[in-house]
């Protein structure tokens, strides 16, 4: 396994040479342009490079090319799904091709994933009132 240093270290080679699909997807992505979320781009997790990532709603979004392997692919993702996060895939021609298709998508997952901190406020806020 890969130490998480080298592992961010590669992650912040990746974001300055990004694929021509991964640039066209982050700028619909970047800035909270989609339907207000925040991603951020090569996100390491669980000793793996995330290419998309929405902390809010632990989705993670990846652009395959054809080189992937799909088997490695799986058990990444179900090791994922089994703490917590959702991933998301598209191929590299979905996202050159039918970038309105692939945000439509997106926008749906968003919306039908639970926020991850749901509930958490009122736990860990001080409660306001004045002590008598």
């Amino acid at each position: 396994m890969t130490d998480r240093a080298t592992l961010l270290a590669r992650a912040r080679e990746m974001r300055r040479n990004p694929t021509e699909p991964e640039k066209r997807l982050w700028r619909h992505l970047s800035a909270s342009q989609l339907a207000g979320h925040k991603f951020r781009r090569q996100a390491v997790i669980d000793y793996y490079i995330a290419d998309f990532f929405c902390p809010l709603k632990k989705l993670i979004v990846e652009v395959d090319g054809d080189t992937h392997d799909v088997e490695a692919d799986y058990k990444r993702d179900d090791r994922l799904r089994s703490k917590g996060y959702r991933t998301v895939r598209f191929g590299n021609l979905d996202v050159m091709r039918n970038m309105d298709g692939v945000l439509l998508v997106l926008v749906e997952v968003l919306e039908e994933t639970p926020d991850r901190w749901v509930g958490c406020q009122a736990s860990t806020t001080p409660s306001l009132k004045k002590r008598s």
